[in-house]
């Protein structure tokens, strides 16, 4: 399965509506069941019925669980009859809410696997991967439907779910990842802030992805499921001095993915609402309360509901460079610089670029991209403070490394993200330094386009000057492209800078 195939089957969200469903209700107790008249009581219902076009996003099927449960599980299906070329399927995700309810912000939520598990449990001490564990308290459970695309003939549902009643059993303290690794003090750390695992859509362990993250040269990595927390508790063992784990999660609505980079552990942020409803914003303060940046993710992803629709006033930083580079990012890239220019113009605040891998399974690669971040140090806030401020540049792999300034006439210089504040007639050199990128050739971009293009020498190591003025250049990025695979288009992206701003503006 290609990887833009699991964005748009994970992709799921939405305005959250009022069609009836069935109600499973259960009585207080139940006879013993099975083979072993010892073991746990049980008792099971199912509910069927039909998702017609234009359903809400999401619709509720309400549980009535009595005391005594010590586990609920789980089991749906849904039929996906033939449609005509070009006409969307059937897809149908699906999540629980416990007695606490489903009013937005997620005091209830206990997990969410969308599209990618036909069953689920919960108990006390466990829970399938992408559901929280913790006691199940007697009151009305909500089994949330998502149909994330109906067929014309509409959508036939079956929902089974069977309760175990014993001891409730004791839920384990969580452990977290800790906010800091040793590190190497003020210095470039290498990062992939966009990683899948079994707990939502992906298909490796954290063992595996912590694995891969160490050997594809990472200082830190963040975990990012759609849509739920579940994977914050499951890194124990796996960080140490070489690797700082942090955590997050993929806001995956109807209308675009937002990465929640580095929020607190254990901290939901809601999904069910499109941009229509006007409520981006209050979740976007959330993020930043929870301590973490919203980077809004694949901005142009060609899969339903993955394209960014709720503009960029509220973000921290834009996934320019997602996965293997494609033209969806040529096209995120283009749109990004115009930002930049938008902030020259008018004074805005700037959006810096990052690159993430968003890798769900193999043969994606963990640290394609990732984002090379200049932080005083190898923790949460250090890292988020060096994105925020810019000073990021994104690589394809650790094998590249890159060295980019602007001086002026007396020495003065700046680096990526800052600001060389000279008048505008001022002489202003940009060097770059690069290593690591055989074939490639180096561009100097400014607000005027590409204005200086050279290749590197053949070893890929080497470093290349360009001169201007402020009044020339607004500021000053880099990119360093693999040859060209396509007639009339560029190569594919080796590595890219946030940019040096030129000026006193």
């Amino acid at each position: 399965m290609e990887r833009r195939d699991v964005l748009r089957l994970s992709a799921a969200a939405g305005t959250a509506g009022t069609l009836p469903l069935g109600r499973l209700s259960f009585a207080e107790a139940a006879p013993a069941t099975g083979p072993h008249p010892d073991g746990p009581a049980e008792q099971q219902r199912t509910v069927t019925g039909r998702l017609p076009v234009g359903a809400p996003d999401f619709v509720y099927l309400p549980v009535d669980v009595p005391h005594g449960v010590r586990e609920i599980a789980v089991a749906y299906r849904y039929d996906k009859p033939p449609v005509p070329d070009g006409t969307a399927g059937n897809a149908c995700d699906i999540g629980i809410f416990d007695e606490r309810g489903t009013a937005p912000g997620g005091a209830g939520f206990r997990g969410w696997s969308g599209g990618a598990r036909t069953e689920f449990f919960l108990r006390a001490d466990d829970a399938t991967p992408g559901y929280l564990p913790g006691p199940v308290n007697a009151g009305t459970w909500h089994i949330a439907l998502g149909p994330y695309t109906v067929a014309p003939q509409g959508l036939a549902y079956e929902v089974t779910v069977t309760l175990r009643h014993g001891p409730p059993g004791t839920t384990p303290t969580p452990v977290h990842p800790p906010e800091r690794a040793r590190g190497r003090g003020r210095a470039w750390y290498r990062g992939d802030s966009h990683l899948h695992s079994v707990h939502s859509d992906g298909k490796r362990t954290p063992a595996r992805i912590a694995a891969l993250a160490r050997a594809a040269g990472l200082d830190f990595i963040t975990t990012t499921e759609h849509n739920t927390t579940a994977s914050h508790r499951a890194w124990e063992g796996l960080w140490g001095d070489d690797l700082l784990i942090l955590t997050g999660e993929e806001v995956t609505t109807r209308n675009g993915h937002v990465v929640a980079m580095g929020t607190d552990p254990g901290v939901f942020i809601d999904w069910r609402y499109r941009a229509r409803d006007h409520a981006f914003g209050r979740y976007a303060r959330a993020i930043r309360r929870a301590g973490g940046l919203v980077i809004p993710a694949h901005p142009h992803a060609p899969c339903v509901g993955c394209s960014w629709k709720f503009g960029l006033a509220d973000a921290d930083a834009v996934e320019v460079w997602n996965g293997p580079y494609g033209p969806d990012d040529e096209i995120t890239l283009a749109t990004w610089d115009d930002a930049l220019v938008a902030h020259v113009r008018d004074g805005a605040a700037w959006l810096p670029a990052v690159g993430h891998s968003d890798a769900h399974r193999d043969p994606d690669v963990v640290g394609l991209p990732q984002t090379v971040v200049l932080a005083d140090d190898l923790s949460r806030r250090a890292l988020l403070d060096g994105i925020r401020a810019g000073r990021a540049w994104i690589a394809e792999s650790a094998g590249i490394d890159l060295a980019f300034t602007v001086t002026g006439p007396r020495g003065e210089h700046a680096g990526i993200g800052e600001r060389l504040a000279l008048p505008g007639p001022a002489a202003v050199t940009a060097r770059l330094a690069v290593s690591g990128a055989p074939g490639c050739t180096v561009s100097f971009v400014t607000d005027q386009g590409r204005r200086h293009t050279a290749p590197l020498p053949p070893s890929g190591t080497g470093t290349l000057t360009w001169s201007t003025t402020p009044d020339n250049a607004a500021y000053i990025r880099v990119e360093v492209r693999h040859p060209s695979t396509a007639a009339d288009l560029p190569g594919p992206m080796a590595a890219l800078t946030n940019p040096i701003f030129l000026g006193r503006w």
